[in-house]
């Protein structure tokens, strides 16, 4: 079967989806892939979801497209020309934080978890669901955007000890020394901090951090909390800890 027919029956099995679902206002996503009939027909599917697109088809022009800071998100596939998505992830990660979704080979987990350790906020097995993809752009963008939708966000700093985190300006600080975070791993860390000394199972990190609920066999939270520990590792030693309780998910201890 091509692949036309075959994402053509992926399209079929969803409903079409309702005004209040539909995204509003100039969302531009950032597709790379060398596949271009694929990469066309998800651009199709996005756009009649609300969102705009453009393409590239190798890793070189990907980081530089998305460094350009012209879209709100990025979905890299991890098998690119010229410059693979795990490298290409890397370069971006040097210099950005944008939202970046990574396309891997199903049942592939090595690329699975070495992108969500680089710092990818999410993942996907190819061929992806359109209406699932699509999902997950919502919740990263949502998890980008929540805390510039509440009216005293800005001026609210959490503290536990020295760290400190600023929902609404996306700021963490640790003895006055910034912390460089994506959005996943700002987002489980403002769960924990909130959460105060319970644990969080990980069910609940990652519907409030990864903004869907978490699969069989998803190691995406436990991936986003190693690199979490080891930023926060960098700037306050053992000072600021992320336990965990086995079998049931984390929660945090910070010195004075």
């Amino acid at each position: 079967m091509c692949k036309a027919a075959i994402l053509g029956l992926i399209l079929g099995t969803f409903r079409p989806i309702s005004e209040a679902e539909r995204t509003v206002g100039d969302v531009r996503i950032l597709l790379v892939d060398d596949d271009a009939e694929l990469s066309a027909m998800l651009g199709e599917y996005l756009a009649a979801e609300g969102f705009e697109t453009d393409s590239v088809l190798n890793g070189e022009s990907g980081v530089e497209s998305a460094l350009s800071g012209e879209y709100a998100a990025v979905v890299l596939d991890v098998m690119l020309p010229r410059l693979s998505g795990v490298e290409a992830l890397r370069r971006i990660r040097e210099k950005s934080r944008i939202p970046i979704i990574m396309l891997t080979a199903k049942g592939d987990n090595i690329d699975r978890v070495v992108g969500l350790e680089m710092g990818a906020d999410d993942y996907m097995p190819k061929p992806c669901y359109p209406r699932e993809l699509v999902a997950r752009l919502r919740a990263v963008l949502r998890r980008t955007g929540d805390a510039g939708a509440r009216p005293s966000a800005s001026g609210e700093w959490l503290s536990v000890g020295q760290l400190k985190i600023s929902p609404g300006l996306r700021q963490v600080t640790y003895a006055d020394l910034s912390v460089e975070l994506t959005v996943s791993e700002f987002n489980l860390l403002e769960a924990l901090i909130r959460a105060g000394d319970r644990v969080v199972s990980k069910d609940e990190l990652s519907t409030r951090a990864l903004g869907r609920p978490r699969e069989a066999y998803d190691r995406s939270v436990d991936v986003h909390v190693s690199n979490l520990r080891q930023k926060l590792e960098s700037v306050a030693g053992n000072a600021v800890e992320i336990l965990t309780a086995r079998g049931v998910g984390y929660r945090l201890k910070a010195g004075a």
